[in-house]
């Protein structure tokens, strides 16, 4: 699978990772990966690709105890949380509080740093919901908690348990909807619905009525809560077909006020450019095709004298294959971004973020705007940086981490560079 890591360790993988894991806490002296220069914005500045007058400044690292973040979300100025998946092993995820240092103090200071949850299973989503209460989705359950005071604990309430926790796509993202409906990934098993023997059924067993695996599910919560029941009255399949939705979203103001929208992580095809990914927007009880169809409607290898992929809806835009998108934000037409569709490209081919303007019909389009990207060490072609996961801080500055480098960065303004250009 090429959005993340392998799901299944061999032994001497699992060894690997473990001490990687523990070396994780060792001392540091310096970013893994990086060799900064400079300052951005009183941070360390590294060398990535961003657009003129901006640099990308190193928040936190390995240094402050990250191994492999994934969602980032500020809860108040200068207060983040963030997703740390940990590893692919079970529990070994946490929630992280940073509290940052006065920009004027980042030379001498690092974040301060609290845990606010461990032995999380393999989490991903990390969200702010219309209660103004904070939701995260591990593999089998999502669950919420009010923002407590500064040093305070978490209060963990369950909205949904017991989610499909097995398989290659296990990780679960969510999206609110306009009437508080709130959108939940359920992966597929597997990456094309092969059996043990590598056959490939027809019709796949994972889209049955048992499972409805490869889906977008919506669950209908209770508003307000009502003590002593469950948050959710209602839970079932939105949208079909979809492989692996850890990229969605939901469309905050403009024309399409309230669309969502969903970056699919297509098939996984030794080829370079095949399959494209695909930015799609969900309508309800919609077919996209997985594992039948990829692209603009197109047989997948297999399938080619079985599918019927006229039938399914078709993408609204396609991506380079081998990007894969892990996460999507939408902003506001207010926020400096004025409105774009900002996609986390995790994948080979991929190692960048950009951004879809939205067109005269409120949806993304165009071509890709790219915000940070080229992502080389010493020369090499290769990219080294994966971001993962991407939010807007109070001043609607850009926050992304990353798991390669497992670093917390953040787009600024280059004053250093402009105040050169001013001499």
């Amino acid at each position: 699978m090429h959005n993340c890591w392998p799901e299944r360790l061999p032994p001497q993988a699992a060894l690997a990772a473990l001490a990687s894991a523990l070396l994780a806490w060792a001392p540091l002296a310096h970013a893994r990966g990086y060799t900064p220069q400079g300052r951005c914005g009183g941070y360390e500045k590294v060398s990535i690709a961003s657009p003129a007058g901006t640099c990308v400044a190193l928040v936190a690292d390995e240094r402050d105890g990250l191994r492999a973040p994934r969602r980032v979300l500020e809860i108040s100025p200068g207060r983040l949380w963030i997703i740390d998946m940990g590893s692919w092993m079970p529990r070994q995820g946490r929630l992280l509080e940073l509290s940052l240092p006065a920009p004027s103090d980042a030379a001498t200071q690092r974040p301060q740093v609290k845990v606010l949850a461990d032995k999380l299973d393999r989490p991903l989503a990390l969200l702010r919901g219309p209660d103004a209460q904070i939701y995260i989705g591990e593999a089998g359950r999502l669950w919420r908690t009010p923002v407590p005071d500064a040093g305070q604990p978490i209060q963990l309430q369950t909205v949904l348990d017991q989610l499909p926790d097995d398989g290659a796509h296990p990780l679960k993202e969510i999206t609110f909807g306009p009437d508080g409906s709130l959108y939940v990934n359920i992966g597929s098993a597997s990456d094309r619905c092969q059996d043990a023997q590598g056959a490939l059924p027809y019709p796949c067993p994972e889209r049955g009525a048992m499972q409805f695996r490869g889906a977008v599910w919506r669950a209908v919560l209770r508003s307000p809560a009502v003590q002593g029941q469950a948050p959710v009255q209602q839970f079932a399949p939105f949208a079909l077909g979809l492989r692996n939705s850890v990229a969605l979203a939901t469309l905050p103001d403009g024309p399409a006020k309230g669309s969502l929208w969903q970056a699919e992580n297509n098939i996984d095809y030794r080829d370079r450019n095949e399959p494209p990914e695909e930015l799609n927007e969900l309508v309800e009880g919609a077919d996209y095709g997985w594992p039948y169809c990829v692209g603009a409607q197109r047989p997948a290898r297999g399938y080619e004298q079985r599918a019927r992929c006229a039938a399914t809806k078709p993408p609204h835009m396609l991506w380079p294959a081998h990007t894969a998108p892990l996460h999507l934000l939408a902003t506001s037409h207010a926020s400096p971004f004025q409105g774009q569709l900002l996609a986390a490209w995790h994948g080979p081919q991929g190692h960048r973020v950009v951004g879809f303007a939205r067109q005269k019909d409120g949806k993304p389009g165009g071509k890709p705007i790219e915000w940070l990207g080229q992502w080389t060490a010493d020369g090499k072609t290769r990219p080294l940086g994966r971001p993962t996961g991407l939010a807007l801080n109070h001043a609607g500055q850009l926050m992304v981490v990353e798991d390669y480098n497992r670093t917390l960065l953040m787009l600024l303004p280059d004053t250093a560079s402009a105040t050169v250009a001013q001499r």
